[in-house]
């Protein structure tokens, strides 16, 4: 039996859990939660390394507080962002940026006047975004050339892991969002670094998920009082470990949602796809845990809530999430669609707004009450998953006939139904906390508790409840006629 700790950080909150691994199953246990955000200083958007490395050492002592000897600590978080670490002292150079911060937007432009789209795709197999690594260390580099001088950048889950003891090595996983990746060789594109100009240098060495990352530094040992801890490398890119956690059998084709402040939609495959035809539809090759690749899409997803939220609130209102889902209850189905992708739903501000300015400017209306913007968001999502899902089933030359859904979307039942409705299949849903149960069961194999990713997945359907949702025939009529509206609403 072993008890292992998994730090899980999203874009908006972060979570400490204890998970056990007993006679087959996986039992989890959270002990610390705590929120996040970007944090807006002169201009620009960064991270509270300070803040989140201190949230990690509440949850170190929460964790320690219940008794339960732990034998792994592990960290997954959001991907693209980095810190940078004098090679010496180990100390930050700065605090980190948020991949919401526009500052990569112009690097891009300046960029790809070196190498283009379509040659950075071959090369990598990455979806074209402003807010990956390549373009902000491109910009990082521009601004702050002294911050690359005897330095190391490292990505944010190995960042975190650094204040803990762990290694100066990057996971792969991870490493594979930066867009700085050789997807065959699995290790950084030499090639592409030097043609664009940044220091070999300042790259870290890249390392497997489910290995060894150190040990947790003696002095917290001390001040709590336990004996050495292991720190180990999980799929530290949280999607890596929810997918891992996807309960799908070893025999079947299944594809996967990832449901939370992002969606990411994709299938699991053994080789990277680097065709035009994928690169036209902007579909990404990350890094998965067991040597797969992650093919998959990119989709704004609770964000678009998360945001609508905290305007109305900071207004005067307060809304839970369940009464943005009551809203949209009451409004009437496919009136009105959003892009959720659209570029200027990304960074923080008047998400109402942008919605209504979004609908005025695709031809639509502005005047729409505010529970018709929430209904908005709900109908768009269900039919971009429905889009997106169809477009990869073209590309791989499958056809899936189900969606396996987990993350914390999954608690949101009304979009789930709709995902149902829309897609004209069946949605599996479970489990709630699969990033945490993946980095944990990526601690396990680590260990060598669990044999593999099959093992690990078979813990998973032993462990947790699914819920099926099937389609009602009339309103996937519904969505089947408005899709091709649907499909035309871009700014």
């Amino acid at each position: 039996m072993g008890n292992y700790l998994a730090f899980d950080l999203g874009a908006s909150s972060g979570r400490a859990i204890i998970g056990t691994v007993d006679n087959g199953q996986l039992s989890l246990k959270e002990v610390h939660r705590f929120g996040n955000g970007p944090v807006e200083k002169e201009g620009s958007f960064y991270w509270d390394y300070d803040a989140l490395t201190g949230e990690l050492v509440s949850g170190l002592k929460k964790a320690v507080a219940t008794g339960v000897k732990l034998d792994g600590i592990a960290i997954d978080t959001w991907g693209v962002d980095y810190v940078f670490f004098d090679k010496k002292s180990r100390k930050m150079r700065r605090q980190p940026y948020n991949y919401r911060d526009e500052r990569s937007v112009a690097a891009a432009e300046k960029l790809w006047k070196k190498i283009s789209k379509s040659e950075l795709y071959r090369a990598t197999g990455i979806q074209c975004m402003t807010l990956n690594t390549i373009y902000q260390l491109c910009a990082h580099y521009e601004q702050f050339p002294e911050d690359f001088a005897d330095s190391t950048f490292l990505p944010i889950p190995d960042a975190l892991a650094l204040a803990l003891g762990g290694d100066f090595t990057a996971e792969y996983t991870h490493c594979s969002t930066t867009n700085l990746l050789d997807p065959a060789s699995r290790n950084w594109h030499w090639e592409l670094i030097d043609k664009i100009g940044l220091p070999r240098s300042v790259f870290p060495e890249i390392v497997e998920p489910c290995s060894g990352n150190g040990m947790l530094k003696a002095e917290l040992c001390a001040g709590l009082g336990i004996a050495p801890v292991p720190i180990f490398k999980c799929g530290s890119h949280d999607t890596a470990s929810a997918v891992l956690a996807v309960p799908a059998p070893a025999d079947t084709e299944w594809a996967y949602l990832s449901a939370g402040t992002w969606a990411l939609l994709g299938v699991e495959s053994d080789a990277p796809q680097l065709s035009e035809a994928s690169e036209l539809a902007n579909v990404t090759n990350e890094g998965g845990v067991g040597g797969k690749i992650r093919y998959l899409t990119n989709i704004m997803g609770s964000w678009l809530f998360q945001e609508l939220r905290r305007v109305w609130n900071e207004s005067g209102k307060d809304l839970s999430f369940n009464d943005l889902e009551q809203m949209a209850r009451s409004a009437e189905m496919g009136k009105y669609f959003v892009d959720p992708n659209y570029s200027g739903f990304a960074a923080p501000g008047d998400m109402p707004g942008n919605i209504r300015k979004f609908c005025r400017m695709t031809g639509q209306c502005e005047d729409m009450t505010d529970s018709e913007v929430v209904r908005a968001v709900y109908d768009s999502l269900a039919l971009c998953f429905r889009c997106k899902l169809e477009m990869i089933e073209k590309l791989q030359g499958v056809h899936y006939s189900c969606l396996n859904i987990v993350g914390g979307g999954t608690k949101d039942r009304f979009l789930m139904q709709l995902a149902s409705n829309a897609l004209n299949r069946k949605v599996i849903t479970g489990p709630v906390e699969a990033t945490a149960a993946g980095n944990i069961l990526g601690q396990a194999i680590a260990a060598g508790e669990l044999s593999g990713v099959d093992a690990a997945r078979e813990v998973v359907r032993n462990s947790f409840e699914l819920e099926s949702f099937e389609p009602d025939a009339a309103e996937a009529e519904k969505y089947q006629a408005a899709l091709e509206r649907f499909c035309r609403v871009k700014a």
